[in-house]
């Protein structure tokens, strides 16, 4: 399966040992070693990302920017093949290699403060460096993936076709939607604010997207194919949603989805470490706004497509997307609890 991809690289398929890595569930990722070497191999996932050129694109412009602005931050970027491309195309797909960074580990799951602190610092540093690369240079890798006006219209179509039997299981979750159609409000008021600019955002900020050194200091953010012009709303919310409970978003005993404050702080002084001298005075006014952003438009999603029998996430059992829903509406509203606290 890998010989023709191995030899493009150079390598000698029967010299090398190919094993399954990670547990990503976008793109299928193999770690490979070759003469006590080792490499990250990829197949990107172009039923996501319909254009992977353009992530490699994205990845040689960003390479080429830091090398020369940045040199000593380790940007984990693909490997040249020996006809000098970084991404492959065969009939099998579309693949790259990645060096693997000796001495890093990454994190399923997110155990203490420090771990945010650490996580949430590099995701800032990611952008802080980037912040003299112009952002709309760019391709968009995943149109529309944090449109939340887009998010909130996809939901109201899906309440209109939806079957009666799931309109009434989720009446209550269609309802709070909608009474808390404010949170759409304020995203159209920062698209239009001049104030709040496009930067260079990850867009993915779970806990496995950050490599640790063995001390468990951060090391640098991986997994750019989300990088992409954005908010700065969209990281530090996406670090809410996943960071400040416990419980994941697959938990269906809501009683076990509360905050948890002093990662909240962790989050915000990890990431102002690094960007306080660089938002501006605009954007620093929405950071708590973040947290409910990316969290009211998770909860969107979930029910939208259990409105819509399951046709984006699919469903391990009937109403796995409803629970998805029902769990991120619980934490939602326990955020919004504690929101003037925070």
């Amino acid at each position: 399966m890998f010989e023709n991809i191995l030899s493009v690289y150079g390598f000698d398929s029967d010299k090398t040992i190919v094993q399954p890595f990670g547990d990503g569930l976008i793109n299928h990722t193999w770690k490979v070693n070759i003469d006590h070497k080792n490499y990250i191999l990829q197949q990107v996932n172009n039923e996501v990302f319909k254009q992977p050129s353009d992530i490699d694109e994205n990845l040689t412009l960003l390479r080429d920017y830091l090398s020369k602005e940045n040199p000593d931050y380790l940007f984990v970027s693909p490997v040249k093949a020996t006809n000098g491309q970084t991404l492959i195309h065969n009939d099998a797909g579309y693949y790259r290699l990645f060096p693997f960074v000796e001495g890093s580990t990454s994190l399923n799951v997110l155990q203490n403060k420090e771990e945010a602190y650490e996580a949430a610092k590099q995701f800032g540093k990611f952008s802080r460096i980037l912040n003299g690369f112009k952002a709309e240079d760019l391709n968009i890798t995943i149109p529309n993936f944090h449109n939340l006006i887009l998010r909130y219209d996809q939901f109201t179509q899906a309440c209109k076709k939806a079957s009666a039997k799931r309109l009434e299981k989720a009446a209550d979750g269609i309802q709070f939607i909608k009474d808390h159609q404010g949170i759409v409000d304020i995203f159209s008021e920062i698209l239009s604010d001049k104030n709040i600019p496009l930067r260079v955002i990850h867009h993915d900020t779970k806990i496995s997207n950050v490599l640790f050194d063995s001390q468990n200091k951060g090391i640098c953010v991986i997994d750019l194919d989300t990088v992409m012009p954005g908010y700065f709303i969209s990281d530090v919310g996406d670090m809410m949603r996943t960071y400040l409970c416990e419980a994941s978003e697959e938990e269906t005993d809501l009683t076990k989805i509360s905050i948890r404050k002093p990662f909240f702080k962790a989050i915000y002084d990890g990431y102002m470490s690094e960007m306080e001298s660089v938002l501006t005075a605009a954007e620093k006014t929405y950071f708590t706004y973040a947290g409910k952003f990316i969290i009211y438009m998770q909860a969107i999603r979930f029910l939208a497509d259990y409105l819509q029998n399951d046709i984006y996430y699919g469903a391990k059992y009937e109403d796995h997307n409803f629970n998805r829903a029902m769990n991120q509406i619980e934490l939602l509203k326990a955020y919004m609890e504690l929101e003037k606290e925070l």
